[in-house]
């Protein structure tokens, strides 16, 4: 069981869908078997998320569209749970929960999101990474070989880490906090020799408010029994990282208007966003 303290964030409840936003220009994301729903009927090439980051900072936990529906989307991706319960990983057509507690769970179809992104993965481009690469060198190395960060990839890179340091968020209670207050009590878990993947995207800077720019990240260990948001990394191993290229972007926003009516997304919270996903707010 890997070593653990304590901090906060949030999850969902049913969002159906609403919003359509345009594309960009690129190449490839398909089928990653697994469950039968796993983004088989979804278009190649295509990065959907639910809702937006800015709204899940300012507080919108509640989840507005099911696991099942979002499978439909992709097989591949991350986000969280209604209420902020924990840190989701899509990975081969299923959904794993990575909650505070350390440990993984396997929520049904039903359970709603009120943030993730997903696609339907298929590598069009590999990229060889030497053992002992850190978290921010791997990163440094993907941006060499993208030669173009104004598009969105989904990375995955299965290995084995000599350290693998990530959190997760525990549920929160109404009336939500914001992000950056619930993320002080997020769990974090040192992990070392542990073998596993690592499910994300890059996106680029001109997504601010929408998604996440740069690089957003999970990771799973192989007996699917430890995860979370990665903090760092140090490769123990010669690992392959896989990149996909997507040209598509769909957001799938709440259709009840009650949903968004109440937050303030006009503010800019990109400080915020910065400190939570290096695990700020300690």
């Amino acid at each position: 069981m890997p070593t653990m303290k304590t901090y906060t964030i949030a999850s969902c409840a049913a969002w159906w869908c609403a919003a359509l936003i345009g594309a960009a220009t690129l190449g490839g994301c398909a089928g990653d078997g697994g469950l039968a729903i796993g983004g088989a009927g979804a278009p190649h090439d295509t990065l959907t998320q639910v809702s937006t980051i800015d709204a899940l900072l300012a507080g919108q936990y509640d989840g507005h569209i099911s696991c099942g529906e979002m499978l439909r989307h992709g097989g591949f991706g991350l986000g969280t749970f209604d209420a902020l319960d924990g840190e989701m990983v899509v990975l081969g057509g299923h959904v794993y929960q990575v909650r505070s507690d350390g440990h993984v769970y396997t929520p049904g179809p039903d359970t709603p999101t009120p943030f993730a992104t997903v696609c339907r993965f298929r590598a069009d481009d590999r990229l060889v990474v030497e053992a002992g690469t850190t978290w921010e060198a791997l990163q440094q190395q993907i941006d060499a070989r993208l030669g173009n960060v104004n598009y969105f990839y989904a990375v995955k890179l299965t290995g084995r880490f000599k350290v693998m340091k990530t959190r997760a968020v525990p549920a929160q209670a109404k009336p939500y906090p914001e992000l950056a207050d619930a993320a002080k009590g997020q769990s974090v878990f040192d992990m070392t020799e542990v073998s596993g993947t690592l499910v994300g995207f890059r996106c680029p800077p001109y997504v601010t408010g929408m998604n996440v720019p740069g690089y957003h990240v999970h990771f799973l260990t192989d007996d699917r029994r430890a995860g979370g948001h990665v903090l760092d990394l140090e490769l123990a191993n010669t690992a392959v990282c896989e990149i996909d290229r997507l040209d598509r972007y769909e957001v799938l926003l709440p259709s009840d208007p009650e949903a968004l009516r109440q937050l303030d997304l006009s503010k800019d919270r990109g400080k915020e966003l910065n400190d939570v996903e290096r695990g700020g707010g300690k």
